[in-house]
């Protein structure tokens, strides 16, 4: 889209999909995006986007109030891993990150050095927890024979996705998310097995298995960008 579709200085960004049936917007801290099937004519989106101005215009003064979010990778900060919090402890004559018990034990280093170990070690150990929870989600679904592999993601605005193929893959950064959060992303890509859309039939899926999953789905969208 043109600058002229900017909202409080934002310009929408369009991301248009042949296999997209339907129109959603996403409101992230500094960013609106407008997803939207191929068919749709750009006059339609602008009215779309003109009816919900305002509501994008609540959600990007909120993001705007907010302190901006970030991590310490000093020596004894804390930072959470599936739930549990760590605390980052230097240690001298270690090669590698490591934990022991509550404590993530680091090679002595700059605060980027450990962060960048951080994020090679949690992205290591959090792949068989995700592999897990996928399995169980798929399992409790009754989709298991259409599940192809769990892998990492790395994607800048997704924290989940589902292939055709029945891959799927959750972000690394969730492992800093609530445990039942982290849940939530993890059915909710296991629905997509069986129902690839956002129909009622796919969210009757979702909630046959996690009842109170528009908590933990608010949550994410709340609580995001902390990640």
């Amino acid at each position: 889209m043109t600058d002229e579709w900017a909202i409080s200085g934002v310009p929408v960004q369009l991301r248009r999909s042949p296999r997209r049936r339907t129109v959603a917007l996403q409101v992230r801290p500094g960013e609106i995006t407008l997803y939207a099937p191929v068919r749709v004519p750009l006059t339609r989106l602008r009215e779309i986007v003109d009816a919900r101005r305002t509501w994008i215009e609540h959600h990007l003064e909120q993001y705007a109030a907010r302190p901006a979010p970030g991590w310490s990778f000093t020596d004894g900060a804390t930072l959470p891993f599936l739930g549990e919090p760590l605390r980052l402890t230097t240690t001298q004559g270690l090669h590698a990150t490591r934990r022991k018990g509550d404590a993530l034990l680091v090679p002595p280093g700059s605060p980027d050095e450990t962060e960048a170990r951080v994020e090679r070690w949690t992205r290591a150990a959090c792949l068989p927890h995700y592999r897990t929870l996928v399995e169980d989600a798929v399992a409790r679904l009754g989709a298991r024979h259409r599940l192809g592999r769990v892998e990492l993601s790395r994607a800048q605005y997704r924290w989940g996705s589902c292939s055709a193929r029945g891959d799927i893959r959750l972000h690394w950064k969730l492992s800093r998310a609530p445990r039942p959060v982290l849940e939530y992303v993890a059915v909710h890509e296991a629905a997509h097995l069986l129902e690839f859309n956002h129909s009622r039939a796919y969210w009757s899926l979702v909630e046959g298995v996690l009842p109170d999953y528009r908590a933990h789905r608010a949550w994410l969208k709340e609580h995001g960008h902390t990640l």
